[in-house]
């Protein structure tokens, strides 16, 4: 493929804007690339994500996607599913408003409604509470003391799992970005309980209302995935719904807004939703807008 040119769009996700929200880059026709092509391409981008969808997609309605961040490729991410969905509709690849995204994770439904896109995923990964010296820990990777906690510490995800950490609100704008990979960490979350996804990612957030409804402020680290701070992370949205089931704060579901970003001069906003049967979440959705901001060619590597 040396020579070749790949056609590529870039789009702001979980914005009602341009140049806000978070950046992806989608791809095309990237199908016969290897995994290290990939993720050097996804390295020049240089953004949280660059995706790779298949060309096929079938029936207008089911499509198949790899998602790479600068530091590795990684089965299932929100701001990915969504971006990539909204750009294959754009050019007229995808026809209907209920759609499947296959990735690493397995199927994920991508739902069109006006001028959101709404991803649904299945929980795969709940661990928790995690004890009290291992919060210490993580709350001292982010610069932070056992007396910003605000509640009880959860790793959970669909096909992503983080460490949501409950804590003030002015503890979330004191927080810094976690300054290297936590394998240790990682490896004592895992006594805890069994994780199939965990990745080195601490989702930092604040609560304020009541059930059914919250609002939410969060900072999202990941050191081991080679993003320091993330505007906007979709796959963190829905494990924390999740996590906020698990914790009492929507024992019987609800919906909860994220602002996400504020800090790295991207506001972003996710509409979070999760459903519940017997004080555990059965179902997470997570919805946003999306902004096309540029369209080109990138030389294959």
């Amino acid at each position: 493929m040396s020579g070749m040119r790949l056609a590529y769009d870039v789009v702001d996700v979980f914005t009602d804007r341009p140049f806000a929200g978070n950046q992806l880059a989608v791809v095309h026709g990237a199908d016969d690339l290897t995994t290290e092509q990939c993720l050097a391409i996804a390295q020049e981008f240089g953004f949280s994500e660059t995706t790779f969808p298949v060309s096929e997609v079938a029936g207008g309605r089911e499509y198949a996607v790899r998602i790479f961040t600068p530091g590795q490729e990684v089965p299932f991410a929100g701001h990915p599913t969504l971006g990539t969905a909204w750009v294959l509709r754009d050019r007229g690849r995808l026809t209907g408003d209920d759609v499947v995204q296959q990735c690493g994770a397995g199927p994920v439904g991508v739902r069109f409604d006006g001028e959101r896109v709404e991803l649904s995923a299945v929980p795969r990964d709940l661990v928790g509470p995690v004890p009290e010296d291992l919060v210490r820990d993580l709350l001292r990777t982010v610069g932070l003391s056992h007396a910003d906690l605000a509640g009880e510490v959860w790793a959970a995800g669909c096909g992503l799992t983080f460490v949501h950490l409950p804590v003030s609100e002015e503890a979330v704008v004191r927080a810094v970005p976690a300054a290297r990979p936590m394998p240790e960490l990682a490896a004592r979350l895992a006594e805890v309980g069994p994780l199939e996804d965990l990745l080195d990612a601490i989702d930092v957030y604040a609560v304020a209302g009541a059930a059914p409804r919250l609002s939410v402020h969060a900072r999202v680290f990941v050191p081991g995935a080679g993003v320091p701070e993330d505007p906007a992370t979709g796959s963190s949205a829905a494990g924390l719904g999740m996590a906020l089931v698990a914790s009492g704060l929507l024992p019987e579901g609800g919906s909860y807004d994220i602002a996400q970003g504020i800090e790295m001069g991207r506001p972003s906003r996710l509409h979070g939703r999760v459903e519940a049967e017997d004080g555990r979440a059965v179902r997470c959705h997570v919805a946003g807008q999306v902004r096309p901001v540029a369209t080109g060619e990138i030389a294959v590597p």
